[in-house]
């Protein structure tokens, strides 16, 4: 896999934790109090059918932004050392710019040589498919080809 891909992967990677992390800090955050004029919530009716274990890590409240910072911030260390993998432009700008136009002329001539190409293909298929319509014309008529 080239490195391009492979920081897209990981840019993908910095997305899905970060919107893990806020998803779940929004599900588990405790109700907050906007003002002391509200009166407090009633507590929930219904227990939740499968109470957190203390014994899983991932069930502590408290311990969950930490944890997902942590994993947040190796996801994003790896992508400091992909980026510090690319290779470094060599000649500036300048160089850059007539590589660029170098490409841009090799595409053009591709360009026009798959042009040719396309017109001789149309042609030889226009001809095919007249010399189809004429057999099947002889078929049809019960005429010897010429």
């Amino acid at each position: 896999m080239d490195i391009i891909s492979q920081l897209q992967d990981q840019a993908n990677l910095i997305a899905n934790i970060a919107f893990n992390t806020f998803g779940t800090l929004q599900r588990d955050a405790p109700p907050g109090r906007l003002s002391a004029n509200y009166p407090e919530p009633p507590p929930p009716t219904n227990p939740p059918a499968n109470p957190p274990s203390t014994d899983d890590p991932s069930s502590n409240v408290a311990d969950q932004p930490k944890l997902m910072s942590a994993e947040l911030v190796k996801a994003a260390k790896q992508f400091d050392l992909l980026v510090s993998a690319l290779p470094l432009s060599e000649g500036g700008e300048e160089a850059q710019l007539r590589r660029i136009a170098e490409l841009q002329a090799e595409n053009d001539a591709v360009g026009q040589e798959l042009q040719r190409e396309l017109e001789a293909a149309e042609k030889e298929l226009r001809m095919v498919q007249e010399l189809f319509s004429e057999a099947a014309d002889n078929c049809l008529n019960m005429k010897k080809p010429e």
